[in-house]
C-alpha cells in the first residue's frame, strides 16, 4: 500500500471508532477527518468545504425547513386525524400509525415525523394498555423504513445520488429509489406492525395507568418534623423499600456520600438521592413527609420572576408580564398559585442544544422559572447531584414549572413532551398552503424541471414568503450538525476512492467473501453496511460505503446502481442498536429500553430486509 492509501485508512478507522465511541459528536468527528485529510494533502485545501455547497446539503437542509413547515402547521396532525382509526384493537392501531409514519417519511424529515406522531402512540398504548415502548419501537422503525423511498426521504439517499452525479453517472431521481425502497418498506412495516411490536420486550405490567419512564433519579430533604429524622440510613432504606424506591447517595453540607452508612443517623436538611418508580417517587415524598430539594415554591417563582424582570431590563430587553400575577375576575392582579404550577416529562431530541448540560448550567430557574425534579436514564444510575447531572438525548426530564415557561424551554432546546400537546393555531389555509408548497416542490424534482436542490431551496423560501415558516425559525428548523456531517464527508469518501483504498477494500470483500459471485457480493455489500449504520451515523456509513460498492461494482463488470441502491437501503436500516438512528435514540427514555433491547426485533426486521431487497434489487436495477 501507498503512504496514500494508508493516510486514508488510519483516517477513516479513526473516524470509525470515534463515531461508535460517541464521545464527540458526529459533526465533529466528521470535520476532524476532513481536516486529517486536508493536512496529509489527501484533500486539495481550495476544495475542503465544496461540500458546503454540494446539491445534497442543499437539498438536505431545504427539505428540514419545509419539513418544519408541515409540522408547525398541523399538516401531520390534521392527516392523523383523519387516518388512523379511533377504536381498533393494539394490531390495527400500531399498524396503521407505523404505515403513517412510513408514509410521513418518504417526504419530510423522519426525524420530525417521529417526534409528531409520538403523542399518538403514547395515547395508543394507554388506550390499549400496552407499554408504550411497544407502539414506539414500530413506529421508530417505521419512520427509518419510510426514508428508503424517495430521494429526499434520508440523508444516504442524497449522499448515494450525490457521489454517483461526481463518478459521472448523473444523479439519481426524486423516485428511482421507490421501487426496491418501497417494496422494502412495505415488508417492513407489515411485519413490525402485525408480529415485531409483540417482540418488544415488555417494561411495565400490563394495566399500570401511568406512562413508564423507568426510574426517576430525585433528590428528596429531610424537613423538620420528617419521621426520617434520626434514623439510620437501613431503617428508611427499609421503609423505602415498600414504595419500590432506594437510596443511592445522600448529601450533608458539603459533605458527599456515593454509599452512605447504612448506620449513619439522618438529620435535619439531609439531602437524600433516590432512585423510585413515578409512583414510588410520591408513595416515598408522603410516607416519610420528605420534600422534593428542586420543588418550586410560590416564593421562589416570585423571586425567580423578579431576577428574570432584572436580567430583561439590565440587556435592554422586552420583559414579559411578571409571570407570577394573573388578572382576576374582576380585572385585578393575583399572585399565582401553587396548582398554578405543572409538572410534565420532556425528552431531548437528538442533537438537541440540552446535550450535556446540567440544570445549573441552564439556569433553569433564572432563566425559565422551572425546575429539573428528577431525570429518568434507563439502565443508568448516578449519585451526582441532581442540579449538576449532564442531560442526554434519550433521557426523560421531570420539570415543573408554569405550562408557558415549560413551552418556552421545550422549544428552545427542542425537548417534547410525552403527552398530547397543543400545536400552534395556523391560519387559514395554512395546512393547504404548507402542503400545496411541499407537493409543487416534489412534483418539480420528480419531473426534472429543475434539480431537486433548486426545487426544495424555491420550496424553503416559499415558505417563507407566504409566512407559514416564521422568518427567524428557518435556521433553527435546518439540523445543522447533519448538514456539517455531510459537507464534511463527502470530500473523505472522495478521497477514499482517489487514493484506490475503495479499490483495496473491494478486493478483499471479493476474494475472502463473495468469491467473485456478483449476487453474493451484493448481499455482503448490503448486510455490512446495515451492520456499519447500526453503530456509526447514516450519512457517514453511505459516504464511506459508496465507493467501496461502486469499486466491487466495477472490478465485477456489472452494474454499479444496483450497489449503490444497495448502500442506500442499508445505511437507512438501523434497527440492532440505540444509537444507529436518532429516531432509535428518541424512543430510548419514553419506551424504557435498553442497548440490548433493540435488537429482538431489530435482527428478524434486518433479515427481512435483505430477504427482500436482493431479490428486488436485481430485478429493478439487472446486474
Amino acid at each position: 500500500m501507498s503512504f496514500s492509501q494508508v493516510t486514508v485508512i488510519v483516517i477513516l478507522i479513526s473516524a470509525m471508532v470515534l463515531f461508535v465511541w460517541g464521545r464527540w459528536r458526529h459533526d465533529v468527528v466528521a470535520m476532524g477527518a476532513l481536516l486529517g485529510c486536508v493536512f496529509t494533502g489527501l484533500v486539495p485545501g481550495t476544495e475542503a468545504f465544496a461540500g458546503f455547497g454540494h446539491p445534497a446539503v442543499v437539498t438536505v437542509a431545504s427539505v428540514l425547513v419545509l419539513s418544519y413547515g408541515l409540522q408547525i402547521t398541523g399538516a401531520v396532525n390534521f392527516l392523523a386525524d383523519r387516518v388512523l382509526p379511533e377504536k381498533a384493537g393494539p394490531g390495527i392501531s400500531i399498524l396503521a400509525l407505523t404505515a403513517l409514519g412510513a408514509i410521513l417519511s418518504g417526504f419530510m424529515n423522519n426525524v420530525g415525523a417521529l417526534a409528531l406522531l409520538m403523542p399518538v402512540a403514547i395515547q395508543i398504548a394507554e388506550r390499549n394498555d400496552i407499554p408504550p415502548g411497544k407502539v414506539l419501537m414500530p413506529l421508530s422503525f417505521g419512520s427509518i423504513l419510510g426514508g428508503t423511498t424517495t430521494l429526499i426521504g434520508t440523508p444516504p439517499n442524497l449522499i448515494i445520488s450525490g457521489f454517483r452525479s461526481q463518478a459521472g453517472f448523473g444523479s439519481f431521481g426524486m423516485f428511482d429509489f421507490t421501487p426496491v425502497g418501497a417494496t422494502v418498506a412495505f415488508i417492513g412495516v407489515l411485519f413490525v406492525g402485525i408480529i415485531g411490536w409483540r417482540l418488544v420486550p415488555e417494561r411495565r405490567e400490563s394495566g399500570s395507568e401511568s406512562f413508564e419512564t423507568g426510574a426517576y433519579l430525585s433528590e428528596v430533604r429531610v424537613s423538620e418534623g420528617s419521621p426520617a429524622v434520626g434514623k439510620r440510613v437501613r431503617e428508611v432504606e427499609d421503609l423505602l423499600d415498600e414504595a419500590d424506591a432506594q437510596i443511592l447517595g445522600m448529601v450533608r453540607g458539603d459533605m458527599h456520600f456515593s454509599a452512605p452508612s447504612q448506620t449513619l443517623l439522618l438529620r435535619v436538611d439531609d439531602i437524600l438521592v433516590i432512585e423510585a418508580e413515578p409512583e414510588g417517587l410520591s408513595a416515598s415524598l408522603s410516607k416519610l413527609k420528605l420534600k422534593l430539594e428542586e420543588a418550586l415554591t410560590p416564593e421562589e417563582a416570585e423571586e425567580t420572576a423578579r431576577k428574570k424582570r432584572e436580567i430583561c431590563e439590565r440587556y435592554k430587553r422586552s420583559c414579559p408580564p411578571p409571570e407570577e400575577e394573573e388578572n382576576g375576575d374582576n380585572g385585578e392582579k393575583k399572585k399565582k398559585r401553587p396548582e398554578d404550577f405543572v409538572i410534565r416529562e420532556m425528552v431531548p431530541a437528538p442533537h438537541s442544544s440540552i446535550e450535556g448540560l446540567s440544570a445549573t448550567d441552564l439556569r433553569l430557574r433564572t432563566r425559565f422559572g422551572i425546575n429539573l425534579l428528577a431525570i429518568s436514564r434507563k439502565g443508568y444510575r448516578s449519585i451526582k447531584r441532581l442540579r449538576t447531572t449532564p442531560i442526554h438525548a434519550g433521557d426523560v426530564l421531570l420539570l415543573q414549572g408554569t405550562p408557558e415557561a415549560l413551552s418556552d424551554f421545550a422549544s428552545q432546546y427542542d425537548c417534547l413532551p410525552l403527552a398530547a400537546r397543543d400545536i400552534r393555531v395556523p391560519r387559514k389555509g395554512e395546512v393547504f398552503a404548507a402542503s400545496t408548497v411541499m407537493a409543487v416542490s416534489v412534483a418539480l424534482a420528480a419531473f426534472g424541471v429543475v434539480p431537486a436542490a433548486v426545487a426544495f431551496a424555491a420550496g424553503a423560501l416559499a415558505m417563507v414568503l407566504f409566512r407559514i415558516v416564521p422568518l427567524r425559525s428557518v435556521y433553527t428548523a435546518v439540523d445543522w450538525p447533519v448538514v456539517i456531517l455531510l459537507a464534511a464527508m463527502l470530500p473523505v469518501a472522495g478521497a477514499m476512492a482517489s487514493t484506490g483504498v475503495a479499490d483495496l477494500i473491494a478486493r478483499s470483500l471479493l476474494v475472502t467473501v463473495a468469491r467473485g459471485k456478483a449476487v453474493a457480493a451484493l448481499a455482503v455489500i448490503l448486510a455490512s453496511t446495515m451492520v456499519l449504520t447500526d453503530f456509526m451515523n447514516n450519512a457517514a456509513t453511505a459516504a464511506v460505503m459508496a465507493p467501496i460498492s461502486m469499486s466491487v461494482a466495477l472490478q465485477l463488470g456489472v452494474n454499479p446502481d444496483t450497489f449503490l441502491m444497495a448502500v442506500a437501503i442499508g445505511a437507512s436500516c438501523a434497527f440492532l442498536t440505540p444509537i444507529g438512528h436518532q429516531n432509535n435514540t428518541l424512543i430510548l427514555g419514553p419506551g424504557g429500553f435498553s442497548f440490548s433491547d433493540y435488537w429482538k426485533m431489530g435482527l428478524p426486521t434486518d433479515l427481512l430486509v435483505i430477504l427482500a431487497a436482493v431479490p428486488m434489487l436485481t430485478l429493478v436495477w439487472p446486474l
